[in-house]
């Protein structure tokens, strides 16, 4: 318990906090001329009055210094540094309609607060200070008298002026611990964020983890599709190199095309996360759909499209969702799928889209249709479905994947027209 006790007096932040109560105790010296105008204005009052007085005033002037925003930022840094409290920067973002302004009176009264016990810390500590340096030996004459209560005590020379000394020192350590802890607690509560601010902040994460969500599902999408695409290509090239070097180039050819693609949109991507311009972002919509379905094709897939309604009048938000769920979709086949064809199902009508992609599962068989099974296994994240069913939801749109029969799989997707609408 004696340890426990002790242990604040030795610790350096407890004099590092001190000093910043006497610093801000010093900054408010400037101040004092101005709150001094009473005494002039009020000549005849009392003296414990005029006192009364200037104390308020200079009150008053310290609290009008806290409402500059510059203060407050610098009062939370060097709260920060030298008391050891972790304290965010405060907001500066727009402040929420109707709200006051969140640190209008807190920061005031820190101000005053820091500035009171910055005063009475630094004299009380002064002169417990010079009382335990000059008492022990009577050094510079120095004496000390006590009266209290009718009761009166004189320490002079002798061992009774060391232990009085030695006391005062110590005393002088706890009045620098009791402001020390004082500030900190009061730090947080006065300085840290409001509930306005931190409204606002959650409001901001939020922002930021919907723009992460949206940049990651733009990445499992186009470049998880692209690597697969090429993956698949590249083993088809293989297998055909020396028996149709013609097939063999085309497909060389698709994936300098998908991998082309899958550059601009990941330059679209590091841009964002990079708070750079980064050119125009990708933008494919259905109108894009038969490069995708080429693309595959080019891969070895047998894609048996069946599109109907006009899918170039699809606008918007609904178009742009519509194409990256069938790239996904897509990608689920090539991955998972046996080889055989892939049945892609697209109907656009007034009241929305509706998308259908079924494809065969089972061992795969190998490539251009050669008979045998070619085993080929694809890294996955475990997210695709998933993000699938979170941008549908988005949408008010209806999900469904599940098994089509014994040997098939249908992912299917309503998505109505309103929620693709700007």
């Amino acid at each position: 318990m004696m340890i426990r006790a002790i242990r604040p007096l030795l610790r350096g932040s407890t004099y590092t906090g001190a000093l910043f109560a006497f610093g801000g105790a010093l900054a408010s010296l400037p101040l004092l001329p101005f709150a001094l105008l009473p005494l002039v204005m009020w000549e005849s009052a009392p003296k414990g009055v005029q006192t009364l007085l200037v104390l308020l005033f200079w009150a008053v002037l310290v609290a009008l210094v806290g409402l500059a925003r510059p203060v407050r930022r610098a009062l939370v840094a060097s709260a920060r540094r030298l008391l050891r409290v972790p304290l965010p920067d405060p907001v500066a973002g727009r402040r929420l309609s109707g709200s006051p302004r969140p640190d209008r009176w807190r920061t005031p009264l820190w101000l005053v607060l820091h500035v009171a016990l910055g005063w009475a810390g630094a004299v009380t500590s002064g002169v417990l200070l010079l009382a335990g340096l000059t008492l022990p030996g009577g050094r510079l004459g120095a004496e000390l008298e006590l009266s209290l209560f009718g009761w009166s005590a004189r320490v002079e020379d002798g061992w009774g002026s060391w232990v009085t000394g030695l006391g005062c020192l110590l005393l002088a350590a706890a009045v620098c611990v009791l402001v020390t802890k004082t500030l900190r607690w009061s730090a947080p509560r006065l300085l840290g964020p409001s509930a306005a601010e931190r409204l606002t902040l959650a409001t901001e994460r939020e922002r930021l983890l919907a723009e992460r969500n949206r940049i990651a599902h733009e990445l499992h999408d186009s470049i998880g599709h692209t690597l697969t695409a090429a993956t698949i290509q590249a083993a088809v090239a293989g297998e055909v190199l020396t028996a149709d070097p013609t097939a063999a180039r085309a497909a060389m050819r698709s994936i300098e095309e998908s991998t082309r693609a899958a550059l601009e949109d990941l330059d679209y991507v590091l841009g964002v996360l990079r708070e750079e311009q980064s050119g125009t972002a990708p933008t494919r919509t259905l109108a894009d759909l038969p490069e995708l379905l080429d693309r595959l094709r080019h891969a070895g897939a047998v894609v048996e499209p069946e599109l109907s309604g006009d899918l170039t009048h699809v606008q918007g938000t609904l178009s742009r969702a519509a194409y990256r769920i069938l790239q996904e979709a897509l990608t689920n086949a090539l991955r998972h799928g046996t080889g055989d064809p892939i049945q892609v199902h697209v109907t656009a009508t007034p009241d929305g889209l509706d998308l259908t992609v079924i494809n065969r599962t089972g061992a795969r068989t190998g490539a251009r249709g050669d008979t045998g099974t070619t085993p080929r296994t694809f890294p996955t994240s475990g997210h695709g479905l998933s993000g699938l069913a979170e941008r549908v939801r988005l949408l008010h749109g209806q999900f469904h994947s599940a098994p089509d029969g014994p040997h098939h799989w249908r992912l299917a997707v309503q998505l109505p027209a309103r929620g693709g609408r700007r």
